[in-house]
């Protein structure tokens, strides 16, 4: 494996890069606010950081509590500067989705979902346009077999690609498929890329599993050098412009910083992003372990919580330790994702070291 050394030209970069975030540290403001609107999901995927099932042991949240904390922040922000995103579980199983989503774009807020596509029907879909859905996430992880053993469902890859194909087809959606790379489709992206390239689609995220939930059975994680192969398939995907791929918000990635996103890598939460869970906890991400909440919108007022209580999220220096402690790469990478810390705090996967 190549040595992943940066050049001179992404040190000055990242330098800049990393003083900006240091200052939006010091004045968040607060861009993407995640609803998790419900643990029920109408899958059991094998990767699910969340453990969903079909009948979840905790009640969706009424959607009244929620739209409670939309009324006491808008004082506070420019509606049309802050991106609901309604996540669960799967929120196409909530009845009321489009109320729920029509309520927010009455208040002028923005919303969007991530949805595995299974319960997207052509009626489904133009009821949530037609309730102001402006963005949207659905998740496809390989061809047909691969993609139903990943689902745990014989026909969730024809109803993601259906679902694909209508978000496609609407102009005015922010939309992207969101694949989860591992070792059964890792030998064929080539070929997915050029699927996706056939029915039309621009934009193209992919991740990798981490180890939480049910994403802790070693059989989702592929190798170190299939790592750093995926690095160099996004690469050469953007460079050819054959289709825009990108990596997510994992972890500092080294020499590859630059060049497999349209930004240099940081962790948002707390910065620009917070969450409010089916609980009613209050974090920064929906990934994010309980032991990182910092208050319920059931006792404590969301806003005064994200602006005094989300320090954690703010001043990282209590993640420099373990093996963070003499990285080289810390002033870049802070210490990695929020979601990549265990109850103890301790950093649970570092992608800069898989690429060493």
């Amino acid at each position: 494996m190549s040595q992943n050394k940066l050049t001179i030209k992404q040190r000055l970069a990242l330098n800049l890069w990393s003083q900006y975030i240091s200052n939006q540290a010091k004045i968040p403001e607060l861009k993407q606010l995640f609803w998790e609107s419900t643990l029920r999901c109408n899958l059991s995927c094998r990767h699910c950081g969340s453990d969903c099932h079909s009948t979840a042991g905790l009640k969706d949240m009424p959607f009244v509590d929620f739209l409670k904390v939309i009324d006491s922040i808008t004082p506070h922000v420019n509606p049309n500067k802050v991106l609901i995103i309604i996540s669960g579980g799967e929120p196409l199983v909530r009845k009321d989705l489009e109320q729920c989503g029509l309520e927010l774009y009455r208040r002028g807020f923005p919303w969007g979902m991530v949805s595995n596509g299974l319960f997207m029907t052509p009626a489904r879909f133009n009821s949530l346009m037609d309730s102001g859905l402006r963005s949207l996430t659905i998740s496809l992880d390989g061809f047909e077999e691969d993609h139903n053993w990943m689902r745990g469902n014989s026909k969730s890859f024809t109803m993601a690609v259906n679902a694909i194909k209508m978000a496609l087809a609407e102009p005015n959606l922010a939309f992207d498929v969101v694949t989860c790379v591992n070792p059964r489709n890792f030998p064929y992206l080539d070929k997915m890329a050029d699927f996706l390239v056939s029915i039309g689609l621009k934009r193209w995220r992919l991740f990798t599993v981490f180890p939480s939930g049910r994403g802790k059975d070693p059989e989702l994680q592929i190798t170190d050098q299939q790592f750093q192969d995926l690095m160099d398939f996004i690469v050469r995907m953007r460079e050819t412009k054959k289709i825009h791929a990108s990596y997510g918000c994992e972890g500092f990635l080294g020499a590859y910083e630059g060049r497999v996103r349209d930004h240099f890598y940081t962790c948002q939460a707390g910065l620009s992003v917070a969450s409010v869970l089916c609980d009613g906890s209050i974090s920064a991400c929906t990934s994010i372990r309980s032991d990182f909440h910092q208050g319920n919108i059931y006792k404590d007022d969301f806003w005064e919580v994200w602006e005094n209580k989300f320090e954690p999220y703010r001043n990282r220096e209590w993640m420099r330790k373990d093996e963070c402690a003499e990285c080289k790469m810390w002033k870049y990478c802070k210490g990695g994702g929020m979601h990549l810390r265990d109850e103890d705090g301790k950093l649970t996967l570092c992608h800069y070291k898989r690429l060493e």
